[in-house]
Protein backbone atom coordinates (compact mmCIF):
# COMPACT_ATOMS: atom_id res chain seq x y z
CA UNK A 1 0.00 0.00 0.00
CA UNK A 2 1.42 3.36 -1.00
CA UNK A 3 1.70 6.13 1.55
CA UNK A 4 -0.40 9.22 0.87
CA UNK A 5 1.38 12.01 -0.92
CA UNK A 6 2.77 14.72 1.32
CA UNK A 7 0.70 17.86 1.16
CA UNK A 8 2.04 21.37 0.77
CA UNK A 9 1.89 22.15 4.48
CA UNK A 10 4.41 19.43 5.31
CA UNK A 11 6.89 20.77 2.77
CA UNK A 12 6.42 24.31 4.04
CA UNK A 13 6.94 23.18 7.63
CA UNK A 14 10.22 21.43 6.79
CA UNK A 15 11.35 24.46 4.76
CA UNK A 16 10.53 26.77 7.66
CA UNK A 17 12.50 24.55 10.07
CA UNK A 18 15.50 24.63 7.70
CA UNK A 19 15.23 28.41 7.37
CA UNK A 20 15.02 28.98 11.13
CA UNK A 21 17.93 26.61 11.79
CA UNK A 22 19.98 28.53 9.22
CA UNK A 23 19.17 31.92 10.75
CA UNK A 24 19.99 30.67 14.25
CA UNK A 25 23.23 29.18 12.97
CA UNK A 26 24.22 32.47 11.30
CA UNK A 27 23.37 34.45 14.44
CA UNK A 28 25.16 32.25 16.95
CA UNK A 29 28.31 30.99 15.20
CA UNK A 30 31.49 32.96 15.56
CA UNK A 31 33.58 31.40 12.81
CA UNK A 32 33.15 31.81 9.08
CA UNK A 33 32.52 28.13 8.35
CA UNK A 34 29.56 28.02 10.74
CA UNK A 35 28.08 31.14 9.19
CA UNK A 36 28.46 29.64 5.71
CA UNK A 37 26.64 26.50 6.87
CA UNK A 38 23.80 28.71 8.11
CA UNK A 39 23.59 30.49 4.76
CA UNK A 40 23.43 27.13 2.99
CA UNK A 41 20.58 26.00 5.27
CA UNK A 42 18.62 29.18 4.48
CA UNK A 43 19.13 28.66 0.75
CA UNK A 44 18.07 25.01 1.01
CA UNK A 45 14.88 26.08 2.79
CA UNK A 46 14.15 28.47 -0.06
CA UNK A 47 14.84 25.71 -2.60
CA UNK A 48 12.40 23.39 -0.86
CA UNK A 49 9.74 26.11 -1.05
CA UNK A 50 10.34 26.57 -4.78
CA UNK A 51 10.08 22.86 -5.51
CA UNK A 52 7.02 22.38 -3.26
CA UNK A 53 5.13 25.23 -4.87
CA UNK A 54 6.08 23.97 -8.33
CA UNK A 55 4.63 20.57 -7.49
CA UNK A 56 1.42 21.77 -5.86
CA UNK A 57 0.56 24.71 -8.11
CA UNK A 58 0.13 24.96 -11.88
CA UNK A 59 3.51 26.70 -12.28
CA UNK A 60 5.05 23.68 -13.94
CA UNK A 61 8.85 23.58 -14.08
CA UNK A 62 9.39 27.17 -12.91
CA UNK A 63 10.13 26.12 -9.33
CA UNK A 64 12.78 23.64 -10.38
CA UNK A 65 14.42 26.23 -12.65
CA UNK A 66 14.53 28.79 -9.83
CA UNK A 67 15.88 26.13 -7.50
CA UNK A 68 18.64 25.29 -9.98
CA UNK A 69 19.65 28.96 -10.14
CA UNK A 70 19.77 29.12 -6.33
CA UNK A 71 21.95 25.99 -6.21
CA UNK A 72 24.38 27.50 -8.73
CA UNK A 73 24.44 30.76 -6.75
CA UNK A 74 25.08 28.85 -3.51
CA UNK A 75 27.97 26.93 -5.08
CA UNK A 76 29.57 30.14 -6.32
CA UNK A 77 29.03 31.81 -2.94
CA UNK A 78 30.60 28.89 -1.10
CA UNK A 79 33.64 28.82 -3.39
CA UNK A 80 34.29 32.55 -3.04
CA UNK A 81 33.65 32.58 0.72
CA UNK A 82 35.93 29.62 1.33
CA UNK A 83 38.68 31.30 -0.70
CA UNK A 84 38.28 34.43 1.44
CA UNK A 85 38.33 32.31 4.62
CA UNK A 86 41.52 30.53 3.56
CA UNK A 87 43.18 33.83 2.73
CA UNK A 88 42.12 35.27 6.08
CA UNK A 89 43.44 32.17 7.86
CA UNK A 90 46.79 32.45 6.09
CA UNK A 91 47.14 36.03 7.31
CA UNK A 92 45.77 35.76 10.86
CA UNK A 93 45.90 32.02 11.78
CA UNK A 94 42.21 32.11 12.75
CA UNK A 95 38.85 32.35 11.00
CA UNK A 96 37.12 34.18 13.83
CA UNK A 97 34.83 36.74 12.19
CA UNK A 98 35.29 39.19 15.08
CA UNK A 99 38.86 39.81 13.88
CA UNK A 100 37.71 40.68 10.36
CA UNK A 101 37.75 44.39 11.20
CA UNK A 102 41.55 44.28 10.86
CA UNK A 103 41.35 43.86 7.09
CA UNK A 104 42.58 46.88 5.16
CA UNK A 105 41.57 47.78 1.61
Amino acid sequence: MLAPAADLNMYLFVAAVLFVCGVVCMATKRNAIGILMGVELVLNGANLNFVAFARHTPLGMDGQVFSLFVIVLAAAEAAIALAIALNFYNNHLTIDVDRADELKG
